[in-house]
């Protein structure tokens, strides 16, 4: 073989690997074409007419959620001391809450003296705002709860006075009966109001068409109106002069408000995370509330249980209110003690006064009796015991079978003498009478 037919099928050889090669390569990158084609006839546009037409899957997000594609979405960096952050950080934004005024309920003086004042505010504008009115559903599911536990409340207190009235009975304690009947009717009055109340607002709640209107004053400001270059600065030191230039704008703008009689506020940064969140989700801001998120900590990465610290210092104070009871306790009944113990102590002196007072009446008569009696009566004196408190000195006869006997004298008659008569009494029958025969001037002899 010569050179040029080893060179032909050399060349024939690689040739075929190149081919095998590109076969191998399409088989590669036809799946990955495919994928790219469905996805581009599930999002792109179809171009008809000079006018674009939306396909059949428009509107659904077809990628990957992630942060970046939020971010992206929404057009606002961050919410950081009371202010929205837009635009890479080159737009600060406060918010002010005004509160409205009952403009068609004012007189003609009041209303011209509105439409001044709102006149001057804007004459006294020396930087842009903006007015936004935000439309809320009317929620009043709070509020029929705070109802309900203050009718709950109201119940409890009827019961208790049910309660004193049964023992103010049982004293029979009239002028506190009348207290407490006035009392009963006085907060059944208050019950019923309330049930009528929170029934009401239920129904006002059920009634998913009530809306309410907010309007806010949205004041702007750029970092390039501080001037100079911002290379030297920090993040948190731009953050502050951005946030005394708003503040100050603000309480401008609400001193000026003041003129029209209409007040406002600056919204925290809760607040305006709740304002942005009802604005990109108007018909879920009812269903998945913010505040309620926000009490259940779903916007925590993890949760954490009291400092060990903390916990030994409830432990301890827990110990002591428990130690400071029993001392408190322990105390009272060595009290009781010891004022039992002066008690007996005050009877001791007592019982001593009156012996002293004994001898010294007898030294006073010494004079008036006789010597031995003087004698005897002081020597009574000092052995005399200490005296005790008198007892009743008549007993209660003791019921027994029989009853006991009286004796009835009878009075002699003139000229002659009765004989004593005695009527005995038992439990069942009676002592017969004796006959007293009766002489001339003479009574019978025993």
């Amino acid at each position: 073989m010569d050179i040029i037919t080893l060179l032909q099928i050399m060349i024939g050889f690689i040739i075929f690997i190149m081919f095998l090669l590109v076969l191998f390569y399409l088989y590669l990158i036809k799946p990955k074409k495919q994928k790219k084609e469905e996805e581009s006839t599930q999002i792109g546009y179809a171009q008809e007419t000079g006018k674009e037409k939306k396909i059949e899957n428009y509107g659904r997000f077809q990628g990957e959620l992630t942060q970046e594609s939020i971010f992206d979405f929404m057009e606002f960096d961050e919410v950081i001391d009371n202010m929205i952050v837009r635009k890479n950080k080159t737009q600060y934004i406060m918010v002010l809450q005004c509160n409205g005024v009952n403009y068609d309920l004012m007189s003609e003086q009041e209303k011209i003296a509105v439409e001044e004042g709102f006149v001057q505010f804007l004459n006294t504008l020396r930087f842009p705002i903006q007015l936004y009115v935000q439309s809320r559903t009317l929620n009043l599911k709070d509020i029929v709860a705070g109802y309900k536990e203050r009718v709950n409340v109201v119940s409890n207190d009827i019961s208790k006075i049910d309660m004193k009235i049964e023992q103010a009975q049982r004293a029979n304690n009239k002028a506190l009966l009348e207290k407490l009947y006035f009392e009963k009717r006085r907060k059944q009055n208050v019950l019923e109001y309330g049930i009528d109340i929170t029934n009401y607002v239920d129904r006002l709640n059920s009634n998913q068409n009530i809306l309410q209107q907010r309007t806010y004053v949205i004041v702007s400001f750029f970092i390039n109106e501080l001037g100079g270059s911002m290379e030297n600065y920090s993040k948190e030191e731009i953050d502050n002069m951005c946030f005394s230039e708003l503040y100050t704008r603000c309480q401008n703008v609400s001193s000026s408000l003041m003129g029209s009689q209409v007040s406002s506020r600056i919204l925290e940064s809760e607040e305006l995370m709740e304002l942005l969140y009802i604005a990109y989700n108007r018909d879920e801001s009812e269903l998945y509330q913010l505040q309620k998120a926000l009490d259940a900590q779903y916007d925590a990465l993890y949760s954490t249980g009291k400092d060990v610290l903390q916990k030994k210092q409830e432990k301890l104070d827990k110990e002591i209110n428990i130690a400071a009871i029993d001392m408190a306790t322990d105390s009272i009944l060595r009290a009781d003690k010891q004022k039992q113990k002066e008690d007996l102590e005050r009877e001791k002196d007592k019982t001593r006064a009156i012996k002293d007072k004994a001898s010294e009446l007898l030294d006073q008569y010494e004079d008036q009796l006789n010597p031995r009696v003087f004698e005897l009566a002081k020597e009574n004196v000092r052995k005399s015991p200490e005296p005790e408190e008198k007892k009743e000195s008549q007993k209660i006869p003791q019921k027994t079978g029989t009853r006991q006997t009286t004796v009835r004298r009878v009075p002699k008659a003139q000229g002659t003498q009765a004989e004593p008569q005695t009527r005995a009494r038992t439990t069942g029958t009676e002592a017969p009478r004796r006959k007293v025969v009766k002489r001339n001037n003479t009574t019978p002899e025993d």
